[in-house]
């Protein structure tokens, strides 16, 4: 948009609660300049499920060109959508919608961000490996729909409660093809599986806020692992930092972030624009990240 707003500009945002500490709109906004794409990109905080759907309902009349959509929406927005890609409806999940004439078209970047970030961060590739995949909410739908596709050889759910761990597990095993797809609780029996899985993915928001635990215990994990975290933030995360201290490869969801922006960005406005714009979409995040790292410290 080149730091000009005219009556031609479109827009997009991100519908969260909440959605303060979301470096998307610093991501888009940065790729948008780039790639002299004439759009802005806000943040839309929708505190309710019912302001939700008025937000939505105006967004149809507005020049939305999309959105992003993050906790804890993902899972509603499959219903206020015109139309859902296949993906998304397997995942149980839509984190970005196309706006296209008045009619929403809900998808799911969040697992092909996933991959995407696992190969180009630490040269992961889920062919044949096991996966501990930890949470069975939306963003892990979006995973597990990812792994699948990338041929892992087992995926096990572990989940607090086994009922939506099978929910989830039932809905993706007719698809599931050459992947097994397991259950097991988040008790000390998950350890042991946990412990021999090739990669652990965290999927649950748990190590976002302060003072938050692991969602998975140091002792569990080992050397030789690739551990995953979805969430990010400015430092590292209690998972990254457990898993490390074990001497497992841990890596935080900024690269999942960037992939799965640059994803969204393809979809609205075009698959070069959306490819090209990735590593300004990574400085752009990083640099803000750095700078909430450096105001922190100047009040503590």
């Amino acid at each position: 948009m080149n730091g000009r707003i005219t009556g031609r500009t479109r827009l997009a945002g991100i519908i969260g609660w909440p959605v303060e500490q979301s470096l998307s709109p610093v991501m888009h906004n940065a790729a948008y300049e780039s790639a002299g794409f004439d759009c802005v990109y806000v943040p839309l905080p929708v505190a309710d499920e019912t302001d939700l759907i008025r937000v939505v309902g105006a967004i149809r009349v507005l020049p939305f060109v999309g959105f992003n959509v993050t906790m804890p929406y993902k899972q509603v927005m499959l219903d206020l959508c015109d139309e859902v890609a296949m993906l998304a409806q397997m995942a149980g999940a839509v984190n970005t919608v196309h706006c296209v004439d008045g009619r929403l078209i809900g998808y799911n970047t969040d697992g092909r961000g996933l991959v995407d970030s696992l190969k180009a961060d630490v040269g992961f590739d889920p062919a044949g490996a096991t996966v501990a995949l930890v949470g069975a909410g939306g963003a892990a739908g979006a995973a597990l729909v990812s792994l699948v596709l990338g041929k892992a050889s087992r995926v096990t759910i572990v989940n607090r409660t086994r009922a939506s761990a099978e929910a989830l597990a039932e809905r993706i095993r007719p698809h599931a093809r050459e992947t097994a797809v397991d259950v097991v609780v988040l008790d000390e029996d998950a350890g042991e599986v946990i412990a021999a899985a090739d990669v652990v993915v965290n999927a649950t928001p748990l190590g976002m806020k302060e003072g938050e635990p692991s969602p998975v215990p140091a002792q569990w994990m080992r050397s030789g692992q690739v551990v995953a975290d979805m969430i990010y933030r400015a430092e590292p995360t209690p998972l990254v930092l457990a898993a490390r201290s074990v001497g497992a490869t841990a890596v935080d969801g900024l690269g999942m972030l960037v992939a799965q922006g640059a994803t969204a960005m393809e979809i609205w406005a075009g698959e070069s624009r959306g490819a090209s714009s990735r590593e300004v979409m990574r400085r752009a995040a990083e640099e803000e990240l750095a700078m909430r790292a450096a105001k922190r410290g100047e009040r503590s």
